[in-house]
């Protein structure tokens, strides 16, 4: 059935009237309104689709047509799409109805866009800052407007520094805007302890402030974006291919599936066919990938509770990947593998052979790390029944990935929007009901097998040696589009605008983290504090992911 039929239908029956339609790919399809019908069109697409809110954000094209844009993601596995709302919104009055009292996945992006664009979401329950700290970042500066200079331009002047930024008359030496007001539990009884955000383990910045009862906790509270480094502004004005680079490093544990998101994006907008051996090759490292975050986060689940020999055994089998990585790539993380097009990396015969050999390794060791751990009375004592997510909270929050299968919902890009390469073999999206860590446990386990098996299937269909490994392809063209990945952690979303020289216009990104972390407060609900980094580890979610 034609699509536009569809969706058509879908607004019609919603009585919200659109100006146009259209389907620039054959994974995608958009829909403008006017700003008056924006709420009502993504409601009822919302309702329809049963999807949560996968991107939201603002584009600044005033400069060209005196307006914002506003740009509302769902995703539909039932027609195997990606829809898009969008609207103009004024820029000399930037502001649109809030999305977010109904649709709470909507939240934390309507945050993003009032602190980065100065757009309003009017009627917001919570327009507090993300990103930008109160106490440090004045009012009135919106970095990712066009009229806010690029990062790079602050250091063409060694005597220039980030303070001496003047936009609109305002300075960034200007005083900041005041404290971070948390939400307080009060009572008696009740006490509040602050967590971070320096802590003593070797992870990323977090505030973490739980209300406690006695030992349970009533409320826990995250504020981040510590660690924001204003990727998307830096990206603006880049080529391409310096791009992939800067991708790299928006997650570092997840570089390979943030570089592929955007280098898909690319692909889509030029019309690159990529060649086949090189999919293979890009599906084959994606699984590598999440092999070694999977062996790594069962490890720290096993730490966090202070079963020391487990954790040991499994940074041995995550070094064992590691090392599998450099040998098959020359990076122990998968860098420079991407490039738009293809890959850089062809693999032989030889390779092939290591790679079967360190897997089957790799695999006996798994099988005695879970061993160890599910026969552990005291540690499936800890993990069973901690930091439950229940489905219906994980679907209002828009969770997605790996924590959504935990808590039953089947969210698998790899299957649900399969392209060419995962149709060619054979694989079980992995669910679990329990929503506990021991939930989330039996993913990552499950997944681990899985993810072994399909990289010696893709081993299996690999042409070795001789062939060429990307395309190529005319100059880049403008246009825009949506690149998607099923990282380790979930879906990774990259929506990439390029402009007449083909340069980077606007590129936002989206790591499951941001989708995630409002996940863990709730998950904690009930716990005890010493729970909180066994719940914490059991997500493992990404500070510089979130942050960006």
């Amino acid at each position: 059935m034609d699509p536009k039929l569809i969706f058509k239908d879908i607004l019609e029956k919603g009585k919200v009237p659109f100006v146009n339609m259209e389907e620039p790919y054959d994974d995608e399809f958009s829909i403008n309104v006017n700003l008056g019908n924006f709420k009502a069109a993504c409601l009822e697409l919302h309702k329809v689709l049963k999807s949560p809110v996968m991107m939201l954000f603002a584009t600044d094209v005033r400069a060209k047509r005196g307006v914002f844009t506003l740009s509302c993601v769902f995703s539909s596995v039932k027609y195997r799409k990606w829809i898009t709302v969008t609207t103009d919104i004024d820029g000399e009055d930037p502001r649109f109805e809030s999305l977010s009292k109904e649709m709470y996945s909507a939240s934390l992006f309507e945050r993003e866009i009032k602190e980065m664009f100065g757009i309003e979401p009017a009627g917001s329950p919570d327009s507090r800052r993300l990103k930008l700290h109160d106490e440090v970042w004045p009012e009135g500066l919106y970095p990712l407007r066009k009229d806010f200079p690029a990062v790079a331009s602050l250091w063409r002047d060694p005597a220039m520094s980030c303070k001496d930024v003047c936009v609109g008359g305002v300075t960034m030496s200007a005083a900041a805007s005041g404290e971070y007001k948390f939400k307080r539990i009060e009572g008696e009884g009740v006490f509040e302890i602050p967590v971070g955000p320096v802590h003593a383990g070797i992870i990323g910045p977090g505030h973490f402030r739980f209300s406690v009862a006695g030992e349970p906790i009533i409320n826990m509270e995250a504020r981040l974006g510590f660690t924001h480094r204003g990727v998307e502004k830096i990206l603006e004005g880049r080529t391409v291919s310096d791009a992939v680079k800067i991708t790299e490093c928006v997650s570092g544990d997840a570089s390979f599936g943030h570089s592929l998101a955007f280098c898909q994006a690319v692909e889509k907008i030029c019309g690159i066919n990529v060649p086949e051996e090189a999919s293979v090759v890009r599906a084959m490292m994606l699984e590598l990938e999440r092999l070694y975050n999977h062996a790594a986060d069962i490890g720290g689940m096993a730490v966090d509770v202070g079963f020391s020999f487990p954790s040991a055994y499994a940074s041995i089998i995550k070094e064992s990947i590691l090392a599998l990585n450099k040998e098959l790539t020359g990076s122990r993380y998968l860098k420079n593998v991407n490039r738009i097009g293809g890959v850089n990396k062809n693999l032989t015969i030889e390779d092939i052979t290591c790679l079967r050999g360190s897997l089957k390794g790799i695999l006996k060791d798994f099988g005695e790390l879970k061993d160890m751990l599910y026969n552990s009375v005291s540690f499936m004592d800890r993990v069973d029944t901690a930091g439950i997510l229940k489905k219906k909270t994980a679907e209002d929050l828009g969770v997605i990935g790996l924590a959504a299968r935990a808590s039953g919902i089947p969210m698998d890009i790899r299957k649900d929007f399969p392209g060419g390469t995962y149709k060619k073999v054979r694989f079980d999206v992995i669910k679990e009901s329990g929503g506990d860590c021991l939930a989330r446990l039996n993913v990552r386990t499950a997944e681990f097998a899985g993810s072994a098996g399909m990289i010696l299937q893709f081993a299996d269909i690999l042409k070795c040696g001789g062939q060429k490994l990307f395309a190529d392809h005319p100059a880049v063209r403008p246009g825009s589009g949506l690149g998607y990945v099923e990282s380790w952690r979930g879906a990774v979303l990259y929506w990439v605008k390029l402009d007449e020289k083909g340069t980077i216009e606007r590129c936002k990104i989206v790591d499951p983290s941001f989708h995630n972390w409002e996940a863990l407060s709730f998950a904690v609900l009930g716990n005890i504090v010493p729970d909180f980094p066994l719940c914490n580890k059991s997500f493992d979610l990404s500070y510089s992911g979130n942050d960006l």
